[in-house]
């Protein structure tokens, strides 16, 4: 009974916030990785990221102003990754705050040199283990397969890995086994950091091997952003 409530309601602010398709088409319009979805794929996803939007709560940063079509652009990128999974898999992050350009982080950083500074970084992206999901728009806009450092970037789906990884680990599908997810990507990151130790190309971008966590949201922005790439360089990770 709840349930059927809640959808209800959730369809009633939908139909209030009268999205269209066409709206939802240019909006992504300028997007690389929507060229990818057609048909009834692409209308799920456009489905989807409606329901994202009656779900979630997208605040401004600061006095930023930002309009229905960076709503639906950073809505449809969040989706992307879960369009077979479903939006559920978010339910543990409800307010997406959206800042104009970088923003500084309300807590101290250590830096590469080992100082611990009091004041915090200007960052990109954020994502809270109990709190809510913090972007830049700017960054956003720097989307491509080819966009940070020459490497893959989308910092919504690299935040929203984040969310997905909170437990140590992204819920797996149900025939996939956790110690071989577990295995392949610590011998990939180990593989990778003595190729940058040893001034190699890497495919993707040296961020990634800062820790773990931050391997698997890299991992995840290059996958859908430069698909080719990764399957042909780290095939092992692209099965995953």
């Amino acid at each position: 009974m709840f349930k059927s409530l809640d959808n209800w309601l959730e369809n009633r602010r939908i139909k209030a916030m009268d999205f269209t398709v066409e709206q939802w088409e240019s909006a992504i319009a300028d997007w690389a990785v929507m060229e990818r979805y057609k048909g009834s794929e692409r209308d799920n996803l456009r489905e989807m990221s409606f329901h994202f939007l009656a779900r979630k709560g997208i605040a401004p940063g600061g006095e930023f102003e930002f309009t229905d079509a960076m709503c639906l652009k950073l809505a449809t990128m969040a989706c992307v990754p879960i369009l077979h999974l479903g939006l559920d898999w978010y339910d543990h992050c409800q307010t997406i705050i959206l800042y104009e350009g970088d923003f500084i982080a309300n807590h101290p950083y250590q830096s590469e040199d080992g100082v611990v500074h009091a004041e915090g970084r200007g960052l990109s992206g954020e994502a809270w283990q109990r709190g809510p999901l913090i972007l830049s728009w700017e960054s956003i806009l720097e989307t491509g397969a080819h966009a940070r450092h020459g490497k893959a970037s989308n910092v919504v789906i690299h935040e929203f890995a984040h969310k997905l990884d909170m437990n140590g680990a992204p819920p797996m599908h149900p025939d996939m086994k956790p110690g071989k997810w577990h295995d392949i990507f610590t011998a990939t990151f180990q593989r990778l950091e003595n190729d940058w130790q040893h001034n190699k190309h890497l495919p993707l971008d040296e961020y990634a091997l800062t820790n773990p966590a931050e391997f698997f949201a890299v991992c995840s922005e290059t996958f859908f952003e430069s698909p080719t790439m990764m399957k042909k360089k780290m095939p092992e990770i692209y099965r995953l």
